[in-house]
């Protein structure tokens, strides 16, 4: 298991040589492997806050053309991918924001996932610096996987989280509409 598990963090962590353009000097890979399975980079753009660029926001997916229903639906596997910006970005803050995230993304329904939620946001208990990579594997039928610089961290079961997190940047009412269409490519 540990063999598999270093193997899919290094797949994660090796990402393809050519570049899909780069946002505030984040290079942003044109495909990334997961699970064996490439995955084409989407779009990326930038979380702002008042005047702060907090992080690049990018998506990459299995299947090209897809809209963000169908992704967070699970018609193929996707990834959300977080680089790091500023040090405003605490592990307390992100911690808060995924919250009021899955909040607002379940309209405020999050009774049934909470344990969920909390194993989730272990994720970002270290601490945050600038540069960090965060890596959320959507697997449709199975949950997510969360990675940070390329570590497996944790494995969130079930298609209800797993579409409720892609809601938080892709869903009708997501954290940044800018930012949304900058995943998609829109």
């Amino acid at each position: 298991m540990k063999k598999l598990l270093s193997a899919l963090s290094l797949s994660i962590a090796l990402c393809g040589t050519a570049n899909a353009e780069t946002i505030a000097d984040v290079e942003l890979q044109a495909n990334i492997d997961v699970q064996g399975q490439a995955l084409t980079y989407y779009g990326a753009g930038i979380r702002k806050k008042l005047f702060m660029k907090l992080y690049v926001g990018s998506l990459y997916s299995q299947q090209n053309g897809l809209s963000a229903e169908a992704i967070i639906a699970g018609e193929s596997i996707s990834a959300v991918r977080l680089n790091i910006l500023s040090s405003m970005i605490t592990s307390d803050r992100m911690v808060d924001t995924i919250e009021e995230g899955f909040e607002k993304a379940s309209n405020g329904n999050v009774a049934q996932l909470r344990d969920r939620i909390d194993n989730f946001v272990g994720v970002f208990n270290q601490p945050i610096e600038v540069g960090d990579q965060f890596t959320l594997v959507s697997l449709p039928g199975t949950g997510i996987e969360a990675f940070k610089n390329g570590q497996l961290l944790t494995m969130v079961e079930g298609d209800d989280f797993r579409q409720t997190l892609l809601a938080i940047w892709l869903g009708e009412e997501p954290a940044d509409d800018d930012l949304k269409e900058d995943m998609l490519g829109l």
